[in-house]
């Protein structure tokens, strides 16, 4: 089994990394705004003259980079996930300056996001399923949501600016 590394970045995303067994050292950034950087590393023992390699992926060439090198159990358990017609589910992790930072998670749906469900608050190493409407969000936060594409989008507009989505009515296309 691979140990892998995973790291927050703040305002950038996550970067996991790991090390092969000949000493080589990979990482990929999954960035917030949906792209990859597969990146190589080297450390101080390798020296100046190593050759490192970075490449930006956009989300439909990092998936077939995924299948290519053999796709986990959980990244197919995943993307059969996301593939059930109307559901998204991601992940926002709070920045000191996102509205939500220090907040109670609150209800979505007393937000105007009704249909949304925050399934868990990830905090370091542990995870918070169901969190309560009181749970408090700090940065470094990590929260797990689901709901339709259009509804996760708003409700990581609120958690980030504060403003709730204006109410639609029910005669409205496309929510």
């Amino acid at each position: 089994m691979v140990d892998v590394r995973r790291v927050k970045l703040p305002g950038v995303g996550v970067l996991h990394t790991f090390v092969t067994d000949d000493g080589g050292k990979v990482g990929v950034i999954a960035h917030r705004s949906g792209h990859s950087d597969l990146v190589t590393f080297s450390d101080e023992l390798d020296g100046a003259d190593v050759t490192k390699v970075s490449l930006r992926l956009n989300e439909d060439e990092a998936h077939t980079l995924a299948e290519l090198l053999g796709g986990t159990q959980i990244t197919e358990s995943l993307s059969a996930l996301e593939q059930i017609p109307g559901l998204s589910i991601d992940w926002f992790t709070v920045d000191y300056d996102d509205h939500i930072a220090g907040q109670p998670l609150g209800n979505p749906a007393d937000r105007g996001i009704a249909g949304l469900t925050v399934v868990a608050v990830v905090r370091g190493e542990s995870a918070n399923p169901a969190p309560s409407p009181d749970f408090r969000v700090f940065p470094g936060d990590t929260l797990v949501v689901a709901g339709s594409p259009e509804k996760v989008a708003k409700a990581f507009a609120f958690f980030r600016g504060g403003v709730p989505p204006r109410p639609v009515s029910d005669e409205s296309p496309g929510d």
